[in-house]
């Protein structure tokens, strides 16, 4: 098998795994108890807090675990319940659909902008205002480009361990010391009363491990020469092909690359690549069964037709020139299959 698709989950690391069994042996027991077994749980916990807080720049006390990447995006949203919400068509419906639900007219302001896109891979533009506050989603950041909360601006930053290597069900939450925060998840002592439930011991270890081996500077250079490879022969070798990611340096996360072959629906495409063991994605894997086109790619071109017929291949450490060229050897002929069968002309 060829896997393509890292922006929806990672593979899980063997250090992760391993990690994360020694963990269920030896810090099992409840990390908010006053025993000894919690005492070392919670040191665990405390050490990736750090960790985490190392690599963005932040004080450990900044950072707050939660269950992923959704829940920590409903949480800051929700803590400006009622007051001017703004985000890009861009986001995630996580973003989307809490704002809708809860944004209002009262100040101050919350801006809530994702600083990489999941299915395109473009880097953004933060808006900052006087007297507003940040929320920046780096879930797709994290891991693949350098990341400073500070330089930023951020009031509010999202994380998310699966998409760098760790389990599934782990997250965190940055909130800049004194900024507004009102908890999503009461009735809990835990994370100084900022979230409510027994802490999961064992992902957050495996959030740790995860976090041990990121190395932007591997996305920088092997990963990024694996997608723009695959990115220039798709335009060459492919008929009616196009990009919806921007290849420059600095304008677009080095592993994620979109692409539309005109004239080819984008999940008949990613059938039969699956058949032949290629894994990729129609877009982001939250939206995953929704006949509608892809609101990322109708936000930023405004055409169906590009929209419904797009692939998202997302690298990893572990893919090699080998995966482009067996993605190469088969891409052509199926775009060519259903090309011909279309009534859309190439």
């Amino acid at each position: 098998m060829i896997y393509l698709d890292y922006a929806a989950t990672a593979p899980l690391e063997p250090e992760v795994l391993e990690a994360m069994h020694e963990a269920e042996k030896r810090f099992f027991a409840n990390a908010s108890a006053l025993h000894t077994p919690g005492h070392l749980a919670m040191n665990q916990i405390e050490e990736t807090r750090e960790l985490l807080a190392s690599i963005i720049n932040a004080a450990p006390q900044e950072i707050i675990f939660t269950s992923g990447a959704s829940e920590a995006n409903n949480t800051v949203i929700r803590t400006f319940e009622g007051h001017e919400i703004e985000t890009s068509p861009l986001e995630h419906h996580s973003i989307l659909e809490t704002t809708k639900k809860y944004a209002g007219d009262k100040r101050p302001k919350l801006y809530s902008y994702m600083l990489a896109n999941n299915e395109t891979g473009d880097i953004l533009d933060l808006p900052h205002e006087k007297g507003a506050f940040l929320h920046s989603d780096l879930t797709q950041a994290l891991g693949k480009i350098p990341i400073d909360v500070h330089k930023l601006d951020l009031d509010y930053a999202t994380f998310s361990a699966h998409k760098i290597g760790g389990p599934i069900g782990v997250g965190a939450l940055y909130v800049k010391e004194g900024a507004p925060f009102e908890p999503l998840i009461i009735g809990g002592n835990q994370e100084k009363k900022r979230r409510g439930g027994t802490y999961n011991t064992v992902g957050i270890i495996g959030f740790k491990a995860a976090l041990s081996k990121i190395n932007p500077k591997v996305y920088d250079t092997k990963v990024r020469e694996l997608r723009d490879s695959l990115a220039h022969r798709i335009l060459k070798e492919i008929p009616g092909s196009s990009l919806n990611t921007n290849l420059e340096r600095g304008k677009s996360l080095p592993n994620i690359l979109n692409a539309s072959f005109r004239a080819a629906e984008g999940e008949s495409i990613q059938l039969y690549l699956d058949a032949e063991g290629i894994i990729v994605s129609t877009g982001s894997a939250c939206a995953a069964g929704d006949i509608k086109p892809s609101h990322v790619l109708m936000a930023k071109t405004g055409d169906a037709e590009v929209a419904h017929s797009s692939i998202r291949f997302s690298f990893g450490p572990d893919n090699t020139m080998k995966d482009v060229e067996k993605v190469m050897a088969v891409l052509p002929g199926i775009i060519e299959r259903l090309q011909k069968i279309s009534t859309i002309e190439v």
